[in-house]
């Protein structure tokens, strides 16, 4: 993601600075380079040691230090992007009114890279028309403004103006540089989580899928470059990347008719939700009472999502399904791969312990059209997402 890129972070006078930490420890795992350029004032929130020890570099505050300059020209010419966080609304002025009066206002009117700003600040001087005028007039410039969140704010009051929380702003920088390009301009659609069948008002037939494995591609192929489309059924699972689109469905129908009018202007597809394969004939409109020993539901048929996908695929559309077994995982996902057309099915098996529903792992084997076959190690759900976009890039540019 993030491995090599350079990123430059000035902070200004704001209690937020303290979250700072948090992000620096954030992009240095990721293997960012992290430089710091902090305004005098931003000193008495945030500790510059702590900051140095942890980006592993000098963190500058003076235009000149004794006898040595810091070159605020090479700074804003080495990174790859520029994060203002937080940004006061005495910074917020100065940018949008050209002061410059301290290392960070010089290193960003001479920055080349993209610039990006976490605003932090009071409500009340949030939503002063003065500010708003300032946000305006730097988004003009081509800067890049994060939005604040509502929460609870420094001087104790609940209001808009909270900065964002460091993995909202890890993740932004995600997005802006440290997506891949090996699915540029590939549009792809991934189906996830499990489907509710109504039964009454109240019940509905499921299953235990958490979506977690479909979210996990969903972010996979979006890191790569893809343009994602996510369909899911009812999860409690987070889209990291705003970048990704995400429809919501409840039932096995809903989540037929998206899919397939999405196919059209689809290359890569992705079925790895838990559809049902059942649903309710009627649907009771009142909650249905408990009055006898048996009940006794007439159930059809769901439209086979894969199957139909696979029956009007085009030469230049890839299509992934997944087999979830209990017996004859291999025979089965075999005959499921020929008979839905698919390219490939993922195949795991509820045999495998620590795999399937609800798990954080996973441990799957891809068996491939030309009938080859490729097992994978039990692994992250994520790490497995990694694996499983990195067969479909093989296989596209083989």
């Amino acid at each position: 993601m993030l491995q090599g890129k350079k990123i430059l972070i000035g902070i200004t006078g704001s209690i937020a600075a303290y979250k700072i930490i948090t992000l620096v420890r954030l992009l240095v795992k990721a293997n960012a380079e992290v430089r710091i350029v902090m305004t005098k004032n931003s000193a008495d929130f945030v500790s510059p040691l702590v900051l140095s020890t942890l980006s592993k570099n000098n963190v500058l505050i003076h235009l000149a230090n004794e006898n040595e300059w810091s070159n605020h020209v090479m700074l804003g010419r080495w990174a790859n992007i520029f994060l203002i966080a937080p940004l006061s609304c005495n910074t917020l002025a100065k940018m949008a009114y050209g002061l410059c009066d301290n290392l960070l206002m010089a290193t960003y009117l001479s920055a080349t890279c993209p610039v990006v700003v976490a605003p932090a600040m009071d409500e009340d001087m949030w939503h002063h028309p003065s500010t708003k005028n300032n946000l305006n007039t730097i988004r003009s410039y081509g800067n890049h403004v994060i939005d604040v969140t509502t929460g609870e704010l420094g001087s104790g009051l609940i209001g808009e103006g909270r900065m964002a929380e460091p993995e909202t702003i890890f993740n932004y920088l995600v997005e802006q540089i440290g997506r891949g390009h090996s699915l540029k301009n590939k549009k792809v659609l991934i189906t996830a989580g499990p489907t509710y069948e109504a039964i009454d008002p109240v019940r509905f037939l499921g299953n235990r899928s958490s979506g977690k494995m479909g979210y996990a591609i969903a972010e996979a192929m979006y890191l790569q470059g893809a343009d994602v489309t996510l369909v899911s059924g009812p999860s409690n699972e987070q889209i990291q990347f705003s970048g990704i689109q995400l429809i919501q469905v409840q039932t096995a129908k809903e989540m037929f008719d998206v899919s397939l009018k999405l196919f059209k202007k689809t290359d890569i597809a992705i079925m790895s939700a838990a559809v049902a394969d059942y649903t309710p004939v009627e649907v009771a409109n009142q909650k249905i009472k408990k009055k006898t020993n048996q009940l006794t539901l007439a159930l059809t048929k769901t439209k086979d999502i894969l199957a139909t996908l696979g029956s009007i695929k085009k030469k230049h559309q890839y299509l992934v399904g997944f087999a979830l077994e209990t017996d004859h995982e291999m025979n089965n996902a075999l005959i499921k791969l020929k008979a839905k057309n698919a390219d490939c099915i993922v195949l795991n098996s509820l045999n495998d312990k620590s795999t399937g529903f609800g798990f954080n792992t996973n441990k799957i084997t891809i068996l491939n059209k030309d009938e080859t076959v490729q097992q994978f190690q039990l692994k992250s759900k994520k790490a497995v997402a990694a694996d499983i976009v990195s067969f479909i890039i093989t296989q596209l540019y083989k």
